[in-house]
């Protein structure tokens, strides 16, 4: 049985995780900071983007079969999910600038928005499984999945650490 850098932990694939959570952590704050030039932030999200694909590479064993109808569903996936990112950026923007002030309305605006992006995050990794499963075998595209709920679960973990919780009621 094979086994990955990034399922085993050994250093390679703990590395480059760290890397791209590193590298989200920093797109999350240049969006919310708003003071990077877009240029920046470009480049930014295109280091994320290939590390992401490197890290998804080297966990996958495909075939090179595999690998031709593969990587094409894989940029559309992620092309999407881009989407639901910027979305979640500007919610945690929101929340910034709102956090020192917040209502209990806007708390409750931006937690609405933030159930519709978890919403659309599962409808999309749902709509997508028949196509990847049109290209790979079931146990690989089991793996994908778990691939993607790894890194998700790291930049979760990462962002919870910087995001503080809303200001409590005083009543």
């Amino acid at each position: 049985m094979k086994s990955s850098a990034f399922v085993t932990g050994k250093a390679g694939g703990a590395c480059l995780m760290v890397v791209f959570a590193g590298l989200l952590l920093f797109c999350a704050g240049s969006l919310a900071a708003q003071d990077k030039p877009s240029d920046n932030m470009q480049i930014v999200l295109e280091k994320v983007r290939a590390d992401k694909k490197l890290l998804v590479a080297q966990n996958m064993d495909l075939t090179e079969a595999q690998g031709k109808a593969f990587w094409p569903v894989y940029d559309r996936y992620q092309d999407e999910l881009f989407l639901l990112r910027v979305r979640s950026a500007k919610l945690m923007k929101d929340y910034a600038d709102a956090y020192e002030t917040i209502t209990d309305g806007m708390a409750r605006k931006l937690l609405d928005e933030y159930m519709t992006i978890e919403t659309l995050r599962l409808k999309l990794g749902k709509a997508y499984l028949p196509k990847f499963s049109n290209v790979l075998p079931g146990a690989k595209v089991a793996r994908y999945y778990q691939i993607e709920n790894k890194i998700n679960a790291v930049l979760y973990y990462e962002l919870a650490g910087g995001i503080p919780l809303v200001k409590g009621d005083k009543k």
